[in-house]
C-alpha cells in the first residue's frame, strides 16, 4: 500500500510537538491558545489520514473493478 513508515513518523511527530505545544501553553495561563493548538493539530492529522483512506479506497476499488 500507499502508507509507508514515514508517514507513521510523521503523524507521530505532529502529535508529540502538539502535545508540548498544549502543555506550556496551558502552563503559561493561555489555555485558548492551547486548545486551538489542539485543535489545528488534530484537523491536520485528520486530513492526513483521510487522503490515506482516501488512497486505501481507491486502490480496493481498483482491484474489484479489475482496473489499472
Amino acid at each position: 500500500m500507499g502508507v509507508d513508515i514515514n508517514t507513521i513518523f510523521q503523524i507521530a511527530g505532529i502529535g508529540i510537538v502538539v502535545a508540548f505545544l498544549h502543555t506550556i501553553l496551558d502552563q503559561m495561563g493561555k489555555k485558548e491558545y492551547a486548545q486551538w493548538v489542539t485543535l489545528i493539530g488534530f484537523i491536520y492529522i485528520l486530513f492526513m489520514v483521510a487522503s490515506i483512506v482516501d488512497d486505501l479506497f481507491k486502490k480496493i476499488k481498483s482491484v474489484f473493478l479489475f482496473q489499472g
